[in-house]
Parts: structure tokens; sequence; C-alpha cells
């Protein structure tokens, strides 16, 4: 049965993570939660408490610590859970079999499959509860992480992982980029919600102002004088001057640049899941400013194929006067790197 085995790879999934969280737990680490069918909430409840009333804080460490061994509490309860209500889809599965073999729908079966599809109803948005609690956890430690890797760069501090500026390789800096790609959240809502500003194709509110670290793509005056959208960091916003200073990603450039509002387009936060917000997409043949793949700028382009799977890329025609009919061949860009294009299409 599809349900079964998916949850059985989920939870090898789930355990293999699981573990890595454990083998980065020194001490101190949070109890395990166990539980039964039906009495989720006051275990979560119970457990949660327990380790919020029980940990306390005093720096950025100590505050990654906590989040993760709260995640590790939340995987640790979501394994359980799945063991249990595994069963009863075992259930399901083998009360149809019975079913083909008799060959026959008797009262017995119908009312035997309502309750165990009922219980299996409850048991997966309860299942999708707590996994919301571990995205929202995830977020949380990406966001320390984050925080952590700016304040060395604001105090001259790098580690192992990430070089200084002036030092990095070209390959290394494009790695780091694809992996930004691959590690975009998914957005994922619940029943009747809409994608939120910065999902997919989804602009930024009119207020809305970037967070030192965030990725933009930003205009700047190029070498010869000419303007090219590049990707760059937020240092900083004035809101006197309504004004951003960002650092140009790429090690070659070098360069902080000072910019109004209108300069910089924040990228997406989060990826727009094709099967249940294709809206939030941008959509065939409409016009783009796309990361040209090994590169650090943006150069406008047609979608030629939006993604039709969560971790597919768009397929987009770069202009390149170039080609006869004026575009490119179909190239891959992540939607991390895809954003709206203003400037009018050229004829």
């Amino acid at each position: 049965m599809a349900l079964v085995s998916a949850d059985s790879r989920i939870a090898e999934l789930l355990t293999e993570l699981h573990q890595l969280i454990k083998q980065t737990q020194v001490e101190d680490s949070p109890p395990r939660l166990a539980g039964t069918m039906g009495c989720e909430a006051e275990l979560w409840g119970a457990g949660w408490g327990c380790v919020q009333r029980n940990w306390t804080c005093r720096s950025r460490g100590d505050v990654m610590k906590v989040r993760g061994g709260e995640l590790g509490v939340v995987l640790s309860f979501l394994l359980d859970f799945l063991s249990l209500s595994e069963h009863n889809l075992v259930n399901i599965q083998k009360t149809h079999e019975r079913m083909q073999t008799e060959n026959k729908i008797s009262p017995y079966y119908r009312t035997k499959l309502r309750g165990l599809y009922t219980t299996a109803k409850a048991d997966a948005e309860a299942e999708c509860n707590i996994l919301r609690k571990a995205l929202d956890k995830i977020a949380e430690i990406k966001s320390l992480l984050e925080e952590r890797r700016i304040a060395a760069k604001i105090a001259g501090l790098y580690n192992d992982s990430e070089p200084p500026r002036k030092t990095m390789r070209r390959g290394v800096l494009m790695t780091l980029l694809q992996q930004s790609a691959m590690t975009l959240p998914l957005w994922i809502g619940k029943p009747g919600d809409k994608p939120p500003p910065l999902c997919g194709a989804i602009p930024a509110s009119g207020d809305y102002v970037a967070k030192p670290g965030d990725k933009v793509a930003a205009r700047v005056k190029a070498v010869d004088g000419d303007e090219q959208w590049i990707l760059a960091e937020v240092v900083s916003y004035s809101h006197a001057t309504n004004k951003y200073e960002v650092d140009d990603i790429d090690e070659e450039g070098k360069e902080r640049h000072t910019l109004s509002r209108r300069r910089i387009i924040p990228l997406p936060q989060w990826k727009a899941n094709p099967e249940t917000d294709p809206e939030a997409l941008f959509q065939k043949e409409q016009l783009v400013l796309a990361l040209y793949p090994q590169t650090t700028c943006f150069y406008r382009a047609l979608i030629h194929t939006p993604p039709q799977r969560p971790q597919d890329d768009y397929s987009v025609l770069f202009e390149d006067t170039s080609y006869a009919d004026g575009y490119s061949p179909p190239l891959n860009v992540a939607q991390r790197y895809v954003v709206a294009c203003k400037e009018p299409k050229k004829k």
C-alpha cells in the first residue's frame, strides 16, 4: 500500500535526521517523549513545557543548542507517532484484502473501514501539526546560524566552512549559491492559506525592508559605466535616507554599493509548490530577471517552462542577440534566483 510505504520512508529519513541531531548534542539533552495514539496534545504539551522550563540560554550558541534539542524532541515524538499510525494503515490494507477475498462489502466492513479511515485522517492531521513544529524549529536554527555568520562577518571573523571573501575561490562561491537554492524552504500552508510575499514569484510588500544578510538583486553601475543587476547581500538599511548598503556577492567585485529601494529586488524566501500553488510561479513567456548559470549577474529572460514539481527549476530563455531569434536555448535556473522584471519586453 502506497501510504504505508511512504510512512516507512518518512520514518527512515526522520531516524537519520534524529541521529544527526543526537550527535551534535553534547550534554543536557531534552527527554525523549513517548506516547500512545489519541493523547498527542497532552503528551506534546507536557514534553514541550519541560523543555521550555528547564533550559536557559546565554548566547547564540546556547540558543542553537536549545533549538536543536527541541527539534530532537519533535522528531522523537513523530517517530513514535508514525510507528503507531502505521499500524492503523496496515489494518486498512488488510481489511481491503479480506473484502476482495470475500468479494463483498458487508455492513461490518463498511463500519470498520469508516472508523479506520476516521482514525487515519486524525493521525494525518496530527502528523502534519508535528511536522510544522519541526519546520519552525529548523527555520529558527537556520536564522540563528545566519545571525552568527553576519556577526562574524562584522567582526572580521570567519570559520573554516566560510573563508574570508578575498580568499574564496569562484568554484566555492558557485557551490554555495547552488546549495542556497537547494535548501530554500518550500512553503507549505494550511488548507485555504495563500502563499505569502516572497514565496516564488510573489513580490515583497511595498513597505518591506530586507534584513542584513538577505540576498537581493541589485542594480549597479559596472566598470564600463553600463548598469547591470548583480547578486548582492544586504549590509544595512537607512530609514533616514531610504537607501541600502549592499555587498557584491562576487569575490572579484569586492565592492559595497549604496542604493535606493527601487534598485533592490529581494530574492524569494520560500519556493512555491507547483502542485498546490501554481499561481505563485512565473508563467510561460513571462519576462523575468534570472541569474545566468555559473555567474553572479541577473539578465532578462522569458520563462520557457515553469517548475512542474517542488524540486524542479525554471527553464528560461535569456535574451541573446547572438542567436537568430534573440534568445538563448533553454537553461535551468532555480526559483531562488528568478525575480520579476519591471522593464518592458524588447521587441
